[in-house]
């Protein structure tokens, strides 16, 4: 059984930070590189829709009892291992929290291409997530 009110707090945090980088969509490769305040949002709302993802799929899988991951990116193998997301999205998802490795750990030396190619190609895994969440709280 899945603690809805564990939960929510990151559900809260995904979604609006889903509904931020969203917006963001909009700001061009040439503006992410030249106006440093585009940069603070667009990196933050990445960074707290990814990391609040984490903090979900280690929620359910602490609430669960599955193996302990040690890493971020093998959080969502174990739930894709256990049938609660698909091998697809864990996948995608696993990927993504690979970049928030590289989004927190050289914050300075951001490759902006990258970081707007994630932008522009990488919300609906997340919002996919978001779906699977809300349905398992839901459920209960």
């Amino acid at each position: 059984m899945v603690d809805k009110k564990g939960i929510l707090e990151h559900f809260r945090e995904l979604n609006e930070a889903l509904k931020d980088w969203e917006r963001y969509q909009t700001i061009s490769l040439r503006e992410l590189r030249s106006d440093r305040d585009k940069q603070n949002m667009v990196l933050h709302a990445l960074l707290v829709s990814i990391q609040a993802s984490i903090d979900i799929a280690n929620h359910i899988i602490a609430e669960k009892s599955l193996q302990k991951p040690s890493t971020y990116r093998e959080t969502f193998e174990i739930l894709s291992k256990e049938g609660i997301i698909s091998s697809e999205l864990g996948d995608s998802l696993s990927d993504l929290a690979g970049f928030r490795n590289v989004l927190v750990h050289i914050y300075w030396r951001v490759n902006f291409e990258q970081v707007h190619r994630v932008l522009q190609e990488d919300l609906s895994p997340l919002k996919e997530f978001k779906k699977v969440i809300k349905d398992l709280l839901q459920e209960r």
